[in-house]
């Protein structure tokens, strides 16, 4: 039925777990995936979109590292907008509305076609460790499955409990079955573990809905595909699904706060954390009792299913409460309900019990990625799965782990907050986390990533030859820029319709080109620029880094100065048995807190809540420096 033995074996289909899979995969090691439920492969649990402010940017350095979450979204999109166009390209986010029935479909698929991934359907009960070292899983069919390494993915399934008001009943999410026995092993272990809490919204028929009394939200008009491999658009023979926007009001709030008494949250019955930034609707209305209302985004599942994703009511109040609140909002009045929204509670495990390739640190070859380390996103849980599918990989064949530093990329921001810093409630990323978010731009991140994918193995030449075009192409449209020159009499008629000030004497074009009115696009269609621009027919994107270039080049370079004093600090290993408890000079809570998480460099130690300037002019002076 199965091999004896394999390499890797990923524990858990989750959108941490395919990807996972498929890059120790696609590097040649032989992965069993095995999931409680095979028809939901890469199931999207809560809403049905990809990407999103910073997430969007994660979902793009997949795809330049070999991922496939790009990919498949783009295939699967019904609907792409780019946030925040409004702000400076350090916040543009890519987010695509999907059809959820066919994303898991093209995850699944796409798996199907990677020979060195074997699928088996059950339920891990146990790990099988020898001397300190995994060396396979148990299945609760009492299958023995070796392995040299283990990948958990387990999301929300381990001991997960849902609540819909005074009901509670296990389970990973709505018509899944828990997973019992692993948290508990792993406690005996010596792992520490704690519970957190995350919850969706109801879903509803989109026939009994009244869309007139809504706002509606289309797409970007020049919709874009995340993956770098120019995958075709799905709007080339289809128009863009719209989603919609309603609001709560004063009525609903009333309704709601009747519920209250029978609330999981506000009785007691949910002790664990839940997500700050994605509350419940009773959270906000308790919160935030000022406001009037809050806002309703209406999002279709998919292409031809009627049913409906209501983002913003997420809820575990009793399902009478929800329909009798939901009716009263606008357009709602008649509303099916397909599913009541929930909570679930499930298991994590502090993700500073890891070292930054993903590893245990109690566990050798137990790698751990997804929401077991305390996130919470698909996009955030895929990142997470491909390092460690790398790293394992990497580990196997003993060659050094893959660690992605903050300077190079969101998914190292994340991992290093992970294991360094921890999380106490579910870890959401946010540009704002970033130092460096002008260099880890989506625009760029092929160009960040792509290099260090191919010499991986995970990037094919295909992709390699392709980043190297487009960055010829680039320096040949800034080279033009930076070398040819505007009459007064050509720049004028635009300096004034923008209201910047006139010249009057010849500019050159990158001068012009950096005021922050003048746009790129408002110059292409200057004879001068349109003839050479169509002799060479730039790509949108083309133009677009070049603009960059242009206005933010000082921005940039300052980063990266930034970005290369760090790498100082980064680059100062700590020997991994370091004993912190000697080092009496250190205060008494960096000595505590340094044996915890034991960090692996310098950098890593400076990043440590609690740890101060001079203890790290201790460390420095220790380690000779």
């Amino acid at each position: 039925m199965l091999l004896n033995s394999y390499d890797i074996i990923v524990v858990g289909a989750g959108h941490a777990g395919v990807e996972a899979a498929a890059s120790a995969a696609n590097l040649g090691s032989s992965v069993l995936l095995v999931t409680m439920n095979l028809q939901s492969v890469a199931q999207m649990s809560c809403n049905p979109a990809m990407g999103g402010i910073a997430k969007g940017q994660i979902v793009r350095e997949i795809d330049a590292l070999g991922g496939y979450s790009g990919v498949i979204t783009d295939k699967t999109m019904i609907q792409f907008k780019m946030l925040n166009k409004s702000k400076g390209p350090a916040m543009w986010s890519p987010r695509a509305q999907s059809d959820r029935m066919r994303f898991a479909e093209e995850w699944r698929l796409q798996l199907e076609r990677l020979p060195n991934v074997d699928f088996f359907q059950d339920t891990v009960s146990s790990l099988m460790v020898k001397n300190g070292k995994v060396c396979g899983v148990k299945t609760s069919l009492g299958i023995d499955i070796h392995s040299k390494v283990v990948v958990l993915t387990n999301g929300t399934f381990l001991n997960g409990l849902i609540h819909i008001g005074e009901k509670q009943f296990g389970g990973g999410r709505m018509g899944d079955k828990a997973a019992y026995g692993l948290t508990e092993q792993l406690v005996e272990l010596g792992f520490e573990s704690g519970r957190m809490k995350t919850g969706t919204p109801p879903r509803v028929d989109g026939r009994s809905l009244n869309y007139s009394k809504m706002i509606v939200q289309p797409g970007d008009t020049d919709p874009r595909t995340f993956s770098y491999l120019k995958t075709q658009s799905p709007f080339k023979d289809r128009q863009q699904r719209d989603c919609f926007m309603s609001y709560t009001n004063l009525d609903v709030h009333d309704s709601l706060r009747e519920g209250f008494s029978r609330s999981p949250m506000f009785n007691g019955t949910i002790k664990s954390t839940g997500p700050r930034y994605c509350p419940s609707i009773e959270d906000k209305i308790n919160r935030f009792a000022d406001k009037d209302r809050h806002q309703i985004f209406v999002e279709p599942e998919g292409w031809d299913t009627v049913e409906v994703y209501v983002n913003g009511f997420s809820t575990s109040l009793p399902e009478d409460v929800q329909v009798k609140a939901l009716k009263m909002v606008a357009g709602f009045e008649n509303a099916k309900i397909f599913r009541p929204g929930y909570a679930i509670e499930y298991d994590y495990f502090p993700p500073t019990q890891l070292k930054t390739s993903l590893e245990t640190k109690l566990v050798e070859n137990l790698y751990f990625a997804g929401q077991i380390n305390g996130t919470t996103g698909y996009e955030e849980a895929a990142g997470q799965g491909l390092m460690a599918g790398i790293n394992a990989h990497l580990k196997i064949n003993e060659k050094e782990a893959f660690v992605l530093g903050r300077e190079e990329a969101y998914i190292g921001v994340l991992i290093d907050d992970l294991v360094t810093k921890g999380t106490e409630e579910p870890y959401r990323m946010f540009t704002s986390r970033a130092e460096y978010r002008m260099l880890l731009r989506q625009d760029n991140a092929d160009q960040r990533l792509t290099p260090i994918a191919h010499k991986l193995g995970l990037a094919s030449d295909e992709r390699l030859k392709n980043l190297e075009y487009k960055q010829k192409r680039t320096q040949e449209l800034f080279s033009f820029f930076q070398k040819n020159s505007f009459l007064p009499d050509e720049i004028n008629p635009i300096l004034i319709s923008k209201e910047s000030a006139a010249v009057f004497q010849s500019q050159k074009m990158v001068t012009a080109l950096s005021r922050p009115q003048i746009e790129i696009l408002d110059v292409m269609k200057l004879p001068k620029v349109k003839d050479y621009a169509d002799t060479f027919l730039f790509e949108e994107e083309e133009i677009e880094q070049v603009e960059i270039k242009i206005k933010y080049q000082g921005y940039i370079e300052k980063e990266k100065e930034n970005a290369e004093k760090l790498k100082k600090h980064e680059n100062i290993n700590i020997p991994e048995n370091f004993d912190y408890s000697k080092l009496l000079s250190l205060s008494f809570e960096a000595r505590e807190k340094l044996n915890k998480i034991r960090p692996q460099t310098i950098g890593q130690a400076k990043r440590i809540s609690g740890i101060s300037p001079s203890d790290i002019s201790i460390l420095l002076i220790y380690m000779g420096r």
